[in-house]
């Protein structure tokens, strides 16, 4: 789990910023679909947000038991997030047209807040990303956590960001290299904050 300095509430005031939780990546480190996650993650923290990231090693979970009791450490830190968060965004490849089961599984622990006050996602911004060497499966990922959002009674921002791995995205020292992406990633963390920072959510 990566946590920033503001999310940690060393920076002065930093618990009135919004909290933004990411969630999403590989078993591969810095595979594309965490670095898009991470481009997002820290266009929020430039705009004034804090966030704390759940990738890589840190989704390698129990597969979600609904009726077990007790939590594997990092499952019960991911829920802990949860609960705290202002506002989530979700990225996973898409593995034949569809949501890894790696970032599935970790979007089965949401099912541990349908009791909290805040039942679930209620009422909080949802930003998505999908990653897939090609549209077609690019494409029905982001339509899937969409749909994923709704049922956790989240609000999808009006703005998913699907990216087509076939394309020249990175750069030989993988750094964003396609413009348009950057600026949809860039409109997406926009987006969220401004939904989360919002006293009444659009209807």
């Amino acid at each position: 789990m990566t946590v920033d300095t503001q999310s940690a509430g060393v920076a002065t005031g930093a618990q009135d910023r919004p909290l933004v939780v990411g969630i999403g990546g590989t078993l591969r480190q810095d595979s594309s679909t965490e670095r898009a996650l991470r481009h997002c993650l820290e266009q929020v923290e430039r705009q004034g947000g804090r966030t704390m990231l759940f990738c890589g090693a840190d989704l390698d979970l129990p597969m979600y038991g609904p009726h077990e009791l007790e939590r594997a450490p990092k499952a019960a830190a991911l829920v802990d997030a949860l609960r705290q968060a202002d506002a989530v965004i979700v990225a996973s490849p898409g593995y034949h047209g569809a949501v890894s089961g790696l970032v599935k599984n970790a979007l089965d622990y949401f099912e541990d807040l349908r009791g909290d006050p805040r039942a679930y996602l209620d009422n909080t911004p949802w930003g998505c990303i999908s990653c897939a060497y090609g549209w077609q499966a690019a494409v029905g990922t982001l339509s899937q956590l969409r749909v994923i959002g709704h049922a956790l009674r989240a609000w999808p921002t009006p703005l998913g960001v699907a990216i087509n791995s076939a394309d020249p995205i990175w750069d030989d020292k993988g750094q964003l290299a396609d413009s348009g992406v950057r600026t949809q990633l860039e409109l997406l963390a926009t987006q969220v904050l401004s939904f989360a920072s919002s006293a009444e959510l659009p209807t």
